[in-house]
């Protein structure tokens, strides 16, 4: 079965982001696109194929969406997903699941720092309210076209900050 197209996708389709500790060369988001591909072409719930996308995202993020309409995720197909993003950190060396790294857009380039060192950032004027940061709690289509990268003001960031 051939991927879904991101813009065949509806709006309520549901989305999960994964961001990386680094970010990928063009070389590894060609072999992460194939990897991708082959991924959604077997990927199932309770037999039936899941209507699905998933690319990279600024050479940074991993992005997996659902159209639930037809067939939603299983428990079963999320393991599946978790344990081939799981592959995917082993065969590329980066980490996947640390929700503690915070990301930011600088220019055109993707900065992440933990938690504290993002304050700290703050504190110093580096990051500015305006600053763009990537919200990676998005959890349909619609957010994250419209919501995944907004203002620190705007987001939940900004509980890590003093915003005035």
């Amino acid at each position: 079965m051939i991927p879904t197209a991101y813009d065949k996708m509806p709006p309520d389709s549901r989305v999960w982001i994964y961001q990386s500790s680094r970010t990928f060369s063009e070389v590894e988001c060609r072999e992460l696109e194939d990897r991708l591909r082959d991924f959604l072409e077997q990927w199932v719930s309770h037999g039936a194929h899941l209507p699905a996308w998933a690319g990279v995202l600024h050479r940074r993020f991993i992005v997996l969406m659902v159209d639930q309409r037809e067939a939603g995720p299983s428990g079963c197909s999320i393991d599946a997903s978790v344990r081939f993003l799981k592959g995917l950190e082993a065969r590329f060396g980066v980490a996947l699941f640390d929700r503690m790294q915070f990301a930011w857009l600088e220019g055109e380039e993707v900065r992440t720092a933990p938690q504290e060192a993002f304050a700290e950032k703050f504190a110093q004027g580096e990051l500015k309210p305006e600053t763009p940061v990537f919200d990676n709690l998005v959890e349909t289509k619609a957010e994250l076209d419209r919501a995944w990268l907004k203002p620190l003001k705007e987001s939940w960031h900004r509980r890590f900050v003093e915003v005035r």
